[in-house]
């Protein structure tokens, strides 16, 4: 008989695994699938970002195994962009550390940070992945919830004591997934000063840093940080530059930080293939208004999406950043979001993700990616109503 580790327990199916078999029944009974449940922008790449990549594939130099010291103008142009969007100085030797993803950098940092035990403190409802790293790590999680009365930001004062005493890192994410929330400079700066009270490193995962609306400009926990005393930032072009598939990112901040990040790193694995870090390069020094191009986009969706479900009867806030309308559900579903998302699919083909998914506080929301085109998002909600309705 095989044996697995114990740690596996803790990476069990989750809800959102139930609502991938939700959708597969949905698609098997016939039903007209819009999918709401997955934040996978479905816009195509700025042509010149492709067109760095083709260029690429021609020359045998980009082919072979791509070490640390091969990124080093992928590093330089992630320091510069820094530089210029939040006026942070950055040192591409030793401060920028390229990634397969951000979702890498999360989960292989606590590897560096905890030992057995540790706690990481992470928000509630949040990003699934940032747990999983911390249980691979043998860490334990303590949630801080984030409730609507409080802007969606922890509550920091109520960590209590004994966790803090064995707390090493703590891991924000602003704009936040899912609640759609931004917060101020003012908060970072405050929790740069409690991760220094307390030893702890401040993690910020900031995939939505130009996905914002109204002319909202979300900060870097590094202009709160500037010396990089505490803190690690992880950037991804998923968002801003439609290359979720080409898995791209980095991490920036505490030169110590980025070097225990790249020992763990160089145990895994290489770098990815050259020619996609030059489609990054071109990407980040480029032109930039397919950025724009992006929010003007999901400004258009959300406007339309938010509209037709207020005009249904659905009252939601207007989200001032991310791709997500974060929903309180109505009665009689607010306390069983994964009822509420199993039973919408099956009756209406529209999946969305429970907010039971994201966390405990998470419960008695729904959250919806508006990666559809208005109209399909309007088509979408005039089914909800009518399963509301029934």
């Amino acid at each position: 008989m095989l044996h697995f580790a114990d740690r596996l327990q803790s990476l069990q199916a989750n809800v959102f695994a139930d609502m991938d078999q939700a959708k597969a029944r949905a698609k098997a009974a016939g039903q007209d699938l819009i999918d709401l449940s997955l934040g996978s922008s479905d816009l195509p790449t700025p042509p010149h970002i492709l067109q760095a990549i083709e260029r690429s594939l021609p020359d045998a130099s980009t082919h072979g195994y791509l070490l640390f010291h091969g990124t080093r103008m992928f590093r330089q142009a992630a320091a510069q962009w820094y530089t210029q969007k939040f006026g942070i100085a950055v040192d591409p030797e030793t401060e920028v550390l390229p990634l397969i993803g951000s979702q890498e950098g999360t989960a292989h940092l606590p590897l560096a940070v905890l030992n057995p035990g540790d706690f990481a403190l992470l928000l509630d409802p949040g990003y699934p992945s940032h747990a999983g790293g911390v249980y691979l790590a043998g860490g334990q999680v303590y949630p801080m919830p984030l409730y609507a009365e409080n802007q969606f930001l922890p509550v920091l004062e109520d960590i209590p004591t004994p966790v803090l005493a064995q707390a090493r890192m703590m891991v924000l994410s602003y704009p936040h997934n899912p609640t759609t929330a931004i917060a101020p400079l003012s908060f970072f700066q405050k929790a740069v000063g409690f991760c220094q009270q307390h030893n702890l490193v401040l993690v910020h995962d900031f995939p939505y840093a130009d996905l914002v609306f109204e002319g909202a400009t979300p900060p870097s926990v590094l202009q709160a940080d500037p010396e990089k005393q505490v803190s690690i930032e992880f950037f991804t072009l998923s968002k801003s530059y439609n290359m979720g598939g080409f898995r791209v990112g980095y991490a920036v901040g505490n030169a110590d930080l980025i070097r225990a990040l790249r020992q763990v790193k160089a145990a895994v694995d290489f770098n990815q293939y050259q020619g996609i870090l030059n489609g990054a390069i071109a990407a980040l020094t480029g032109p930039q208004a397919g950025v724009q191009t992006v929010v003007d986009t999901f400004r258009q969706r959300r406007d339309a999406f938010v509209a037709t479900l207020n005009r249904l009867g659905w009252q939601v806030p207007v989200p001032t950043a991310t791709m997500y309308s974060w929903a309180k559900l109505p009665e009689p579903w607010a306390k069983d979001s994964i009822g509420f998302c199993i039973r919408l699919v099956e009756a209406t083909g529209v999946a969305a993700s429970p907010g039971a998914g994201f966390g405990k506080a998470g419960e008695g929301y729904v959250r919806f990616a508006l990666v559809h085109e208005p109209e399909r998002l309007q088509a979408a909600v005039e089914r909800i109503a009518k399963f509301l309705n029934a």
